[in-house]
């Protein structure tokens, strides 16, 4: 079998693919492992636990919540939290280690399992391979050690968990909100009562949407990926600005008061120059994809700013800015990750912050945001092909070179092996599209006579 974690966890069908067998055994596993790793220092260990409102979050979060106390875990519940507010609670009150369940912008069927080390750190590689390699002893046979008597864990709800977290938002704040009317998307999700009381504390008006989970919508035609009802709504209320999140809310999307998307990139543009004229955007650099639009680079270039690019995948980011002790990153998708503040990406704190340079500067989001022209992009799929050959096939490589010398200084090319699928992405970037679009077809058909 393949491997159970993915770059965000294990997710799945719930009670199909990720049952409650399943979430409890890995709730057991990984308070043996981290254990064992020292995680827990020989005390006893607690665990923060939060969900997504998705109804199959309640019968998975009582698996995980059993799971841990049969291990001798105390567990606090903090019940239908952010994503990132897990990871803050589970630092901020000295936890050994949190529990998300979530399968975040996934449609409302699928579910997933996150797990927080200490201080609310996303767990390294290494870490949950073990995790996974107990649970599969267990899985055979191999029997757990069980507590009893006063050694299983005890249970108990952390209400204060709500508070807690926008407080710390708040704390976060640059200056208010004062005098900004903001349209939220909660996408019914996790975030639909924390996001809307942040920014009303902050001083915004508030109008909201997509903020009435019931546990079979989240995500359902809302949200940071879709943004049609977002975009309405701005228009139609004369706000400034509207925020969108995903389910689990760790992503932020905006829209400027003319119904125009504000993708990640330019989000990034918009929060590194007032993060370098705050002070703190260490070594003026910012860390992102392969993925992130051209255009952001020459922006950043232009600004006097430093671009860092990693491989896809927030955790990519997270490692290369923890590794170098930059303080912003994130992806197109919306991620964005600002690690003095959060160790994960943090949809609610980026649109506050977002919003509150609004309030600062007086300028309106599409002004601001105008900082980066994004150039057109173009991806092709080109399936059933040799994906392991990307990078040795010496055909593919001329028509990327010559390709390459068409666009000049003001195009790209990146061609990406799908991790998942006998596919590869043809990504073309120019500043014409339908140069973008020719370029990108000509790549592909190589792609397929080379490689298929």
């Amino acid at each position: 079998m393949g491997r159970l974690f993915g770059t965000d966890g294990v997710r799945g069908v719930a009670n199909a693919d990720l049952t409650a067998e399943m979430a409890l055994g890995l709730s057991v596993a990984a308070a043996h492992v981290l254990a064992e790793a020292g995680t827990f220092e020989g005390h006893r260990a607690t665990a923060v636990v939060g969900r997504d409102p998705r109804a199959s979050g309640e019968f998975l979060e009582a698996a995980v919540v059993a799971g841990l106390a049969s291990a001798g875990v105390d567990v606090l519940r903090v019940g239908v939290l952010p994503t990132p507010a897990v990871a803050h609670l589970t630092g901020a009150l000295g936890a050994d280690l949190g529990v998300m369940l979530s399968a975040s912008h996934n449609a409302m069927p699928d579910n997933g399992v996150k797990f927080f080390a200490r201080g609310g750190h996303k767990l390294a590689d290494e870490l949950e391979d073990k995790i996974e390699a107990v649970y599969e002893e267990h899985r055979r046979g191999e029997p757990w050690e069980r507590p009893t008597g006063a050694g299983v864990g005890r249970v108990r709800s952390y209400d204060e968990g709500f508070d807690r977290y926008v407080e710390h938002l708040l704390g976060v704040l640059p200056n208010r909100l004062d005098g900004l009317r903001i349209v939220l998307d909660e996408a019914h999700g996790a975030a639909a009562g924390v996001s809307p009381e942040a920014f009303r504390r902050a001083g915004a008006e508030v109008v909201t949407i997509g903020a009435e989970p019931d546990g079979l919508n989240i995500n359902d035609g809302c949200g940071s990926t879709h943004l049609g009802p977002l975009k309405a709504a701005v228009l139609e209320h004369g706000a400034d600005l509207g925020i969108a999140h995903d389910g689990d809310a760790d992503r932020c999307l905006a829209v400027d008061h003319t119904g125009a998307e504000v993708d990640g990139d330019q989000i990034l543009a918009v929060l590194a120059l007032a993060l370098r004229e705050q002070g703190v955007l260490r070594s003026d650099t910012v860390v992102a994809t392969v993925m992130s639009n051209l255009g952001f680079k020459l922006a950043l270039e232009r600004e006097g700013l430093r671009l860092v690019q990693t491989a896809v995948g927030d955790r990519y980011v997270l490692e290369e800015m923890k590794e170098h002790g930059y303080a912003l990153g994130g992806e197109q998708s919306g991620h964005v990750i600002i690690l003095d503040h959060a160790t994960t990406g943090d949809g609610t704190l980026t649109g506050l912050l977002l919003a509150a340079r609004v309030a600062r500067t007086g300028r309106t989001l599409q002004d601001l945001a105008s900082v980066m022209e994004r150039l057109p992009q173009v991806l092709v799929n080109v399936p059933d092909v040799d994906k392991s050959r990307v990078t040795t096939s010496a055909d593919l490589a001329a028509a990327v070179a010559d390709a390459e010398r068409e666009l000049g200084a003001t195009g790209r090319v990146l061609l990406r092996p799908s991790g998942t699928e006998p596919l590869v992405r043809v990504m073309v970037e120019a500043a014409d599209i339908e140069q973008a679009r020719s370029v990108a077809g000509r790549l592909a058909d190589v792609v397929k006579s080379a490689l298929g």
